[in-house]
């Protein structure tokens, strides 16, 4: 049931990746509440952020799949990370300093929709360069585990977190 974590390298993979996605849902349900405050409650506003958070999807995993047959995998994977985190610290940084307009989240999440279309092909594929065709059914397995895990815990962190903090994701001012 657990063969695929016989392998050092997908252990660390896999905890790497659900602390990762774990993250990203929280970053959603945050991004999302912040949106719904800096717009007055627009339903729109939230439809426009969703669709340039996920649009990139549809338009760039073809070329994120090209890249992850061409590139080294693991530093496309190291690289897009650290994309994505540091497109999450400035969105931190931005509504830390009182300093965030809805324009921000915008932008922000359609750079973080493109990062993670870049992002996918090269982690799925992953999977079967670490453990091999052995334990490749049980590693992709444990993958979508973990990222069903996430999918969980991650929104139910970010509710409590928002509900701790009084329900507000913006700056005081908003």
């Amino acid at each position: 049931m657990f063969g695929a974590l016989r392998v050092h390298n997908f252990r660390l993979f896999l905890s790497a990746n659900l602390v990762s996605q774990v993250g990203t849902w929280m970053q959603r349900i945050g991004q999302d509440w912040l949106v719904l405050q800096l717009s007055g409650d627009s339903g729109v506003a939230l439809g426009v952020t969703t669709a340039l958070q996920f649009g990139p999807t549809l338009l760039f995993s073809f070329y994120g799949g090209l890249l992850a047959d061409r590139y080294d995998k693991r530093r496309l994977l190291m690289i897009s990370q650290a994309v994505m985190g540091l497109l999450a610290l400035g969105l931190g940084l931005l509504v830390a300093t009182d300093a965030i307009a809805l324009w921000h989240v915008y932008l922000l999440a359609l750079l973080l929709g493109i990062a993670g279309s870049l992002d996918t092909p090269a982690r799925q594929s992953f999977v079967s360069e670490m453990v091999g065709p052995e334990y490749l059914a049980n590693a992709v397995s444990l993958n979508s585990t973990a990222f069903n895990a996430a999918r969980l815990i991650g929104p139910a962190v970010a509710g409590a977190l928002i509900a701790g903090s009084g329900g507000s994701t913006a700056p005081p001012s908003w």
